[in-house]
C-alpha cells in the first residue's frame, strides 16, 4: 500500500521540480513574476529557478525588432501636404520597465505604443521644414530628428529605438495633378521669360550688327568716293595730257566710246537718223569741238 502511494506522490515531486525550473536563451529576456509584480529578471542565457505555482516566467525577444509606419498625411511649413511613412529598428532594453509600462499586452501593444510615438515624432520633424527639404534625397539629418524625439519617448516603455528610416515622402494623389499643374505653368513661366531675355538680347544684337553695318558702308562708299574722285582726276590729267598731244587720237578714241556705249551687250537694235553722228565720223569729231576738228 506504502509503495501504491509513493508513486503518485513522487510524480508529482517530479511535476513540481520541473515546473520550478526555466530555461532562458540568448535571444530572450525573462521575468519571473508573483502575483503579477516582478521579483526577479533575467537576461543571461541559461536555468533559472522559480516557486511553483506562485510564480511564473514571461519572456520578451531579445533581438532587434522591426516595426514598419502606417501611411500617415503631414503638413510641411509650405502647406504642401505629403504622405509619409517610415521603417523603425528597435529593441527591449529594460525588461522591468518594459513589463510595468505594457501589463500584459506584450509586444504588440508595445508596437501600438511605439507607432504612436513615431507618428507624432513625424508630424513635429515635419511640420518644421519646407517640403523642399523632405522631399530632397539628403533627408538624414530629418530622420535623426525623428529617431532622437522617438528614442526619449520610447524610453519609458523600456525601448530603445535604433534607427528610423522614412520608406516614402510623396504627394497625395489628389493634389499631384494640382501640382504638376503648377510645376508645368512654373516651368512655362521660366520658359517665357528665357524667351524673351533671349529676344532681348537678339534684338540687341541685331541693332549691333545694322549700326555697324551702315558704319562699315558709310565708311566703304566714302573710301569708294575717294578712289573714285582720284582716279576720274587721274583719267581727266590722262585725258588733258593725250588731248594736248594729239587731238585726233582724242576724237577718235572718243568715237570708239560713243560706239561701244550705243551698242550695249545684249542690244542688237539701233534706231537712228540716216544723217545723224553715228554715221557722219567727219561731224562727230567737230562737235568734239575746234581744236579736234583742226587736227
Amino acid at each position: 500500500m506504502r509503495a501504491q502511494l509513493l508513486i503518485p506522490v513522487g510524480v508529482i515531486a517530479l511535476g513540481v521540480a520541473l515546473s520550478s525550473v526555466y530555461t532562458v536563451d540568448e535571444r530572450e529576456k525573462a521575468l519571473v513574476l508573483q502575483f503579477g509584480e516582478v521579483v526577479s529578471s533575467r537576461t543571461a542565457p541559461g536555468i533559472g529557478f522559480k516557486i511553483p505555482l506562485v510564480q511564473n516566467v514571461v519572456k520578451y525577444d531579445d533581438r532587434i525588432l522591426a516595426l514598419s509606419t502606417q501611411p500617415l498625411e503631414v503638413t510641411p511649413l509650405d502647406d504642401r501636404r505629403l504622405v509619409v511613412d517610415a521603417f523603425a529598428r528597435w529593441r527591449i532594453v529594460d525588461a522591468v520597465k518594459f513589463r510595468e509600462a505594457v501589463g500584459d499586452g506584450g509586444e504588440n501593444f508595445a508596437k501600438n505604443r511605439l507607432d504612436g510615438i513615431l507618428n507624432n515624432a513625424i508630424r513635429e520633424v515635419m511640420g518644421s521644414v519646407p517640403s523642399t527639404a523632405v522631399l530632397s534625397d539628403d533627408r538624414t539629418a530629418l530622420m535623426n530628428q525623428i529617431r532622437d524625439i522617438a528614442r526619449r519617448e520610447a524610453n519609458a516603455l523600456g525601448i530603445d529605438v535604433i534607427d528610423v528610416r522614412l520608406t516614402r515622402t510623396d504627394l497625395p494623389e489628389q493634389n499631384l495633378q494640382s501640382t504638376y499643374d503648377r510645376m508645368r505653368a512654373e516651368r512655362q513661366r521660366e520658359a517665357a521669360d528665357e524667351r524673351a531675355r533671349g529676344g532681348e538680347a537678339a534684338q540687341r544684337v541685331r541693332a549691333t550688327a545694322d549700326r555697324q553695318v551702315v558704319e562699315l558702308t558709310s565708311e566703304a562708299r566714302k573710301q569708294a568716293e575717294i578712289v573714285r574722285g582720284k582716279a576720274d582726276a587721274e583719267r581727266n590729267a590722262i585725258y588733258a595730257e593725250a588731248y594736248g598731244k594729239d587731238a585726233s587720237f582724242f576724237a577718235f578714241t572718243r568715237a570708239l566710246q560713243f560706239y561701244a556705249d550705243s551698242l550695249k551687250p545684249g542690244s542688237s537694235s539701233l534706231v537712228t537718223e540716216p544723217d545723224s553722228l553715228y554715221f557722219d565720223y567727219d561731224r562727230f569729231v567737230k562737235s568734239l569741238g575746234p581744236e579736234a576738228a583742226g587736227n
